[in-house]
């Protein structure tokens, strides 16, 4: 199940995490988001475990967008022990992004 990512509970979920995170930054009106979600969905399933998957809407949480640096969207960065290990931006493979995550 992929996760709901907001200023208040990104440092807990994402930054404090015991396992590799990948944040999905998103809007409802972007069309390409809407192309990769169920992707990311599915990946958010497989991960159960292993890895951490969740969105943060950018229209909601306009902080974290501007702190992360996200100027496009979709993208995805992912974390592991608190720090951006990796970026994508734009709707990328099921295969590429779990070879990312993991």
């Amino acid at each position: 199940m992929e996760l709901k990512f907001t200023k208040e509970n990104f440092e807990e979920l994402v930054l404090n995490a015991d396992k590799p995170v990948l944040v999905d930054f998103w809007a409802t009106w972007c069309m390409p988001c809407r192309m990769l979600s169920p992707t990311i969905e599915e990946i958010a399933e497989d991960a159960e475990g292993r890895a951490y998957v969740g969105k943060v809407n950018v229209d909601e949480e306009g902080e974290l967008a501007m702190k992360y640096g996200v100027r496009s969207i979709p993208t995805l960065i992912f974390f592991q022990n608190g720090k951006e290990v990796n970026r994508m931006v734009g709707v990328q493979d099921k295969e590429d992004i779990e070879a990312a995550l993991y």
